[in-house]
C-alpha cells in the first residue's frame, strides 16, 4: 500500500465519494454530509497543515482508501484525532484496516503524542469491534448519542 498526500484538484474525484460512502456506512445515509465545497476547502486547509495526515491509500496505483489525521486539543492537552478511516467496500474485511491503523499510530508518534481519539457511530458494529480490538476504549456518547468518542494510547 502507498499513502499519497491528498492534492485536492487531482484527488477530488476520490475524496468526495469516499467520504460520502463513509457516512452511508456509519449512519445509513449521507444526508448529513454537508456542502461538498466546504468539505473540499477543509481538506485543502487541513492537508496543508498535516500533509502526511491527509492521504489517499493506493494499491497497485488504484485508490482504495483514505485517512484524515490531525492533532487537536482535548481537555487541555494535544491528542491525535482520526477524522476518517476509509476503505472501499471490496477491500474491507481483508486485514488492510490494520495497515491504516499502523500508519495513523506512526503519524501520531511523529507528532510526539500519547493518546488519540475518534468518533464512531454506535450503529456501525464492525468499526466499533475493530477499534475495541485495537485497544481503544469508549469514553462517552457525543452529539446526542449519534456517535461515541473513543480513546486509545499510542505505544512507544
Amino acid at each position: 500500500m502507498d499513502f499519497i498526500p491528498i492534492e485536492i484538484h487531482q484527488h477530488q474525484k476520490y475524496v468526495l465519494p469516499f467520504r460520502r460512502d463513509s457516512f452511508v456506512v456509519s449512519f445509513g445515509s449521507d444526508k448529513d454530509f454537508g456542502e461538498e465545497q466546504e468539505y473540499l476547502n477543509w481538506i485543502k486547509q487541513q492537508s496543508a497543515k498535516y500533509p502526511k495526515g491527509f492521504v489517499l491509500v493506493f494499491e497497485n496505483d488504484i485508490p482504495i482508501g483514505q485517512l484524515e489525521l490531525t492533532v487537536k486539543q482535548y481537555q487541555g492537552k494535544d491528542i491525535g484525532y482520526i477524522n476518517l478511516y476509509y476503505l472501499i467496500p471490496e477491500k474491507r474485511g481483508m486485514g488492510l484496516g490494520s495497515q491504516l491503523h499502523n500508519y495513523a499510530l506512526n503519524f501520531f508518534k511523529a507528532h510526539d503524542l500519547d493518546e488519540y481519539h475518534l468518533r464512531v457511530s454506535p450503529t456501525n458494529p464492525i468499526a466499533l469491534a475493530f477499534y475495541l480490538k485495537k485497544g481503544m476504549e469508549k469514553l462517552k456518547p457525543e452529539m446526542d448519542g449519534k456517535v461515541i468518542r473513543m480513546s486509545g494510547e499510542i505505544p512507544r
